[in-house]
């Protein structure tokens, strides 16, 4: 039995490399710099106390997993394996059956995924926002506009390079909603569509002197490389950018680690994880990057 589950988890992470990897072609494809695979996993290890988490690039960049899963993996002995996509691939990596659990960030879909009865359980985990960055010079002179959508009018307006995610990411939802919100169907050669993750558009928005959306933890992790790109708006209330961690149905396929997957929730929303994602980034940016949001913490 024991074989048998390592190979069914060994099969699932071959194809989750490949659809990254695939997603990854298609934008070599297009001409766009590839980001780098961002799965880590050791399927040769597979064992029933191993959980694979698919998560958004925002998490995985801003450095917060790699200060969070040690302490869990430490204290329960279980090993996560983190495939870090956009949103919409995490979902569709949890309705395949390829992943236990998931930390995303895109409420409707996360809604429609429980209510298709994909997800079993989910719960809010911590919050941020999103800002919009850009040189120095703000060409576009998007600084002190009344809202996002306004932003953004100026920069389609003037035509300034904006790199769009291009995703299906949380991200990528919010951006479309604000172009939305301002009435605009972004066309022309001043519109990249990167198709990659969070980190790897904030680099190539800093190579083109562009602006993008990006949220405030992997902009702020980024300046730690020497990013030339700042917050040029913020403090939209429609730039919240809430999290939420979803137990994968088991119902739906056997192979899912239904056990571990809410055993890893019911951690990650305990009081000791949501303090610890209170602390993250205060020693290097004087904020945390993240804001606990799980009922523990409002009622603590």
């Amino acid at each position: 039995m024991m074989i048998h589950e390592a190979s069914q988890r060994k099969t699932r992470l071959t194809k989750i490399t490949f659809l990254v990897v695939f997603s990854l072609l298609i934008a070599a494809c297009q001409g766009i710099p590839a980001a780098p695979l961002q799965l880590s996993a050791t399927p040769a290890a597979m064992t029933g106390t191993r959980l694979i988490l698919a998560t958004t690039t925002s998490t995985q960049d801003s450095g917060l997993l790699d200060f969070l899963l040690p302490s869990f993996e430490s204290e329960f002995g279980i090993d996560v394996d983190v495939v870090a996509v956009g949103t919409g691939q995490a979902l569709k990596l949890g309705e395949d059956g390829n992943a236990d659990v998931l930390l995303v960030h895109a409420r409707a879909q996360e809604d429609a995924f429980m209510a298709a009865g994909h997800g079993v359980r989910r719960e809010d985990v911590m919050y941020n926002d999103f800002v919009i960055v850009g040189p120095s010079d703000d060409p576009a002179d998007i600084a002190g506009s009344a809202s996002a959508a306004e932003a953004l009018t100026k920069i389609a307006e003037n035509e300034s390079p904006f790199v769009s995610r291009g995703d299906e990411s949380g991200t990528h939802v919010m951006e479309r909603s604000l172009w939305a919100a301002a009435g605009i169907e972004p066309t022309g050669d001043w519109y990249i569509s990167a198709g990659q993750g969070m980190g790897a558009v904030l680099t190539l928005t800093n190579e083109q002197q562009a602006y993008t959306l990006s949220d405030r933890a992997t902009y702020l992790a980024r300046t730690l490389q020497g990013t030339e790109l700042v917050i040029l708006f913020e403090g939209d209330p429609a730039l919240f950018n809430p999290y939420g961690i979803i137990a994968v149905n088991p119902a739906k396929h056997a192979n899912i680690q239904g056990e571990l997957a809410n055993q890893f929730i019911d951690w990650m929303i305990s009081l000791p994880a949501q303090e610890q994602i209170a602390q993250f980034g205060i020693d290097r940016f004087g904020q945390p990057l993240f804001v606990p949001d799980a009922e523990s913490w409002r009622n603590r």
